[in-house]
């Protein structure tokens, strides 16, 4: 009978966990398909081949589009990535050899504390170290805004794929003669191509959805604009400044740029998930 009883008991504590479990991923899921559901219901009417094509009209005017925030937003994680990808790699490649190091473990921490600073920190200082000296806003102040925002995940990836990467790769290639950092980059670091691959999707997602670096140092305009040197739109900053005007026909605008923006990280998101399916 006891053994009976105990096999109940267990049954139920499973069956309670279980249903538990349940209930957490529908609180989780529930928040993200209210968002989806309202974008779409808001932003979906506003999408057009014009909305894609089109310059923003002026104040007022009904219609027009943000072709100059998506190119802006292509300059900027181009840029971006420009300064995040290498520092983080080599970071990450430096990292994946070092382990007992003082500069090392200070490299470490380091990155932890830049991966947990508030993006508009890292905005202002991008402000005052490159928008304050050339008194003017622009694309490279933006793009060295979310290079560095880019750098810890990117970081942390390179050092932790580089890791998994079988030593005997390593130990291979220096026994035929390579010397070190021949058989890093030129062994190890293929291998581990994939996973420091996702590392930079996901960093990219990550700075895509940015806005509050660039109020300080992109700023935004409304017009085509491609040179470094000037203010430059991009996505989030027309959803911010569309979201707050008095027209509705600019805060549809708004909603559908939200809902392009969704779509292009969820479409990272989903490369990632690709990639990672294809290496395990």
């Amino acid at each position: 009978m006891t053994g009976k009883l105990n096999s109940k008991l267990r049954k139920i504590k499973s069956r309670v966990m279980t249903l538990i479990c349940i209930l957490s991923a529908v609180v989780v899921m529930v928040p993200l398909f209210i968002i989806l559901f309202y974008t779409l219901k808001q932003g979906f009417s506003s999408i057009s081949w014009s909305f894609f094509t089109q310059m923003p009209k002026p104040a007022g005017e009904a219609g027009g589009g943000m072709a100059n925030a998506l190119m802006g937003t292509a300059i900027l994680i181009g840029l971006g990535s420009l300064i995040g990808i290498p520092v983080g790699i080599f970071s990450g490649i430096y990292l994946s050899g070092e382990n007992s190091s003082l500069f090392s473990k200070s490299i470490r921490f380091l990155t932890e504390v830049l991966n947990g600073i508030p993006s508009i920190v890292i905005g202002v200082v991008a402000y005052i170290i490159i928008v304050i000296p050339m008194k003017k806003f622009s694309a490279l102040a933006g793009g060295f805004a979310l290079g560095i925002l880019m750098i810890p995940l990117i970081t942390r990836t390179t050092e932790e794929m580089l890791r998994l990467v079988p030593e005997t790769y390593r130990e291979a290639a220096l026994a035929l003669g390579a010397p070190r950092w021949k058989a890093t980059l030129f062994v190890v670091l293929p291998a581990a191509f994939k996973g420091i691959f996702t590392g930079i999707l996901l960093s990219i997602a990550r700075a895509a959805g940015e806005t509050a670096p660039l109020l300080f140092t992109a700023l935004g305009n409304r017009f085509w604009s491609t040179r470094l040197d000037e203010p430059i739109a991009s996505l989030t900053v027309f959803i911010y400044d569309y979201s707050k005007a008095p027209f509705e026909d600019w805060n549809r605008q708004a909603w559908a740029a939200a809902l392009v923006l969704i779509l292009i990280v969820t479409l990272i998101n989903l490369s990632f998930r690709a990639i990672t399916r294809k290496r395990i």
